[in-house]
């Protein structure tokens, strides 16, 4: 298992490393978060000692269950968020990719200035406007975003986050990706304290490299470092 992980995760790196140069940038300039989802605590710690720096999480009772037996690491909350889950975690995770709606951010910033920090958080653009996902619409960003700015003195929006629908063919949703990074580029022109956009997270293990080419600073990438999950474990 070891050997698998640290193999995988030179794989994926040497990917992004790709990736990046046809683009002008370079494996430093994409930040890789590996996606935990199902992995123990010592599947994870492997990844860790082989030079992962973040971890992401779909789901606040995983990142309690494991976060004590989990070398130091940066943890993202990568999906969907139920505003009463929010108190679990706010002292927990460096980054919350998966904000949809004023609701969200008021209680994240709620939570936030009870403990005395600012939280980093991502906007969720659902650009293909898939039913099953979660996510804003394109049209919607700039409102969400100048509602959070006005009111949320303890939430930092620091980019954007997409979900593309799944292709075989990872060039058919191209098209999202670039849909929410003409977003990223409209957006990080702002001046404002609480506006610092740094990361466009998009892209996992199927479609990173096509992410990374639509302009993708942050893949999230599960499988293809642990490989394929046991949901019955």
């Amino acid at each position: 298992m070891m050997e698998d992980i640290r193999k995988n995760l030179s794989k994926i790196n040497e990917q992004i490393g790709a990736c990046a140069q046809q683009c002008g940038r370079t494996v430093d300039d994409v930040l890789l978060c590996a996606v935990s989802k199902t992995r123990t605590p010592e599947e994870i710690n492997i990844a860790i000692d082989a030079g992962v720096t973040d971890i992401g999480e779909n789901k606040v009772q995983e990142i309690m269950d494991k976060f004590d037996a989990v070398k130091p690491v940066r943890w993202h909350m990568i999906g969907h968020l139920q505003t009463n889950k929010v108190k679990y975690i706010i002292d927990k995770v460096s980054m919350i990719h998966s904000v949809d709606s004023y609701k969200l951010a008021a209680e994240i910033n709620k939570r936030a200035a009870a403990h005395d920090k600012i939280m980093d958080i991502l906007i969720q653009v659902n650009s293909a406007e898939e039913e099953s996902k979660f996510g804003i619409t394109t049209d919607e960003t700039e409102a969400l975003i100048k509602q959070i700015l006005e009111t949320c003195e303890n939430v930092r929006i620091r980019g954007l986050m997409c979900i593309a629908p799944y292709a075989d063919d990872p060039e058919d949703i191209r098209v999202y990706f670039e849909a929410v990074k003409k977003q990223y580029d409209l957006f990080g022109r702002i001046d404002h304290p609480m506006l610092d956009f740094k990361y466009l997270s998009m892209g996992m293990s199927h479609d990173f490299p096509v992410a990374i080419e639509a302009g993708s600073n942050l893949v999230r990438v599960g499988s293809a470092i642990f490989g394929e999950r046991n949901y019955n474990k």
